[in-house]
């Protein structure tokens, strides 16, 4: 295939090079004809006579020789302390005395996963999936935040202020249900992570997904106590709703539970120095409200979850 910035195809090649080779066509002239360089058409008509009609194609503008290319025992070091102990560019870098370009040049070089795409247990690499339809799985977790006391804590006062200023003030726990198919959410900050606050939690969820069109088939959970008690069984058993949990010390099997917890601690929980636990719960319903209706997912082709729910209120607001 011609590089996109060639003057000619391989077409147009050829009847360059037969113009000079076969009809005697000056070079010059031919040159005109064609509209590129006397050294263009030498070069076309030189391979022509070489190769004939195969000459015509784009040779690969790889050199034959790279002297100054990493030694392939170099190489092979980088390569096995990767698999081996799963470092990034820097750190094999800094173990092996070399410069982390050179490193992560090896690694694009032999195709090996990003760290981020790969099982830190295992060392294979993850394999992603999304259901093919709303409420046929909804992942659900909890994140646990250590609560913000009035006046600010260490980012509004300082290390040493903050720290005294903490004593006493608990912790937050962040029930979140997010359907595998269109990202949606429904989350809820409560005091515990009992049975009975989970349980309740799902409770309105489930009836939040309802009211927008999903049907609920299945819910995918870890294996907290909350989640293995017999209320918590009873409810999804009530519904028709099967309950999978995740294998203990998996938590990437649900993901994308575990992926909006980071969101959220980045764009809402730590994304401003906040003066009190109040204040930044004030703030949680209007940045749920953001997330599922205008912020763009890059698993959904830059659109928010909203796009994939036609059903769900408040779309364009």
């Amino acid at each position: 295939m011609p590089h996109r910035n060639a003057p000619l195809t391989e077409t147009g090649r050829l009847r360059l090079a037969r113009c000079v080779v076969e009809d005697g066509w000056p070079l010059r002239r031919a040159a005109e004809r064609f509209q590129v360089s006397p050294t263009t058409a030498q070069r076309w008509a030189g391979r022509y006579r070489l190769l004939g009609e195969a000459g015509m194609t784009d040779r690969s503008s790889r050199p034959h020789h790279s002297p100054r290319r990493t030694p392939t025992r170099t190489e092979r070091r980088i390569i096995k302390v990767r698999l081996t102990r799963r470092w990034g560019p820097a750190r094999i870098a800094h173990l092996l005395g070399l410069v982390p370009s050179t490193v992560h040049r090896v690694l694009n070089r032999f195709g090996l996963a990003r760290l981020s795409h790969l099982d830190r247990a295992t060392g294979r690499t993850i394999r992603r999936y999304e259901r093919d339809r709303a409420g046929e799985l909804v992942h659900v977790d909890i994140k646990k935040l250590g609560n913000i006391p009035d006046g600010g804590g260490h980012k509004t006062l300082g290390r040493r202020a903050g720290r005294k200023n903490r004593a006493g003030v608990g912790y937050s726990y962040i029930h979140t249900a997010v359907d595998d198919h269109s990202r949606l959410a429904y989350s809820e900050i409560l005091a515990d992570e009992k049975k009975e606050t989970a349980t309740g939690f799902w409770q309105r969820a489930h009836a939040y997904f309802t009211s927008v069109g999903i049907t609920v088939e299945r819910v995918l959970t870890d294996n907290g106590a909350c989640y293995r008690s017999r209320d918590w069984r009873d409810a999804l058993a009530r519904a028709g709703i099967a309950h999978k949990r995740t294998r203990p010390y998996r938590p990437q099997t649900n993901g994308k539970v575990e992926r909006l917890n980071r969101t959220l601690l980045d764009e809402w929980a730590y994304a401003k120095p906040y003066r009190s636990e109040q204040e930044r719960r004030d703030t949680f319903p209007g940045w749920l409200h953001s997330y599922n209706h205008h912020r763009g997912h890059t698993a959904l082709a830059g659109k928010p979850p909203a796009s994939r729910v036609p059903n769900l209120t408040g779309q364009y607001t």
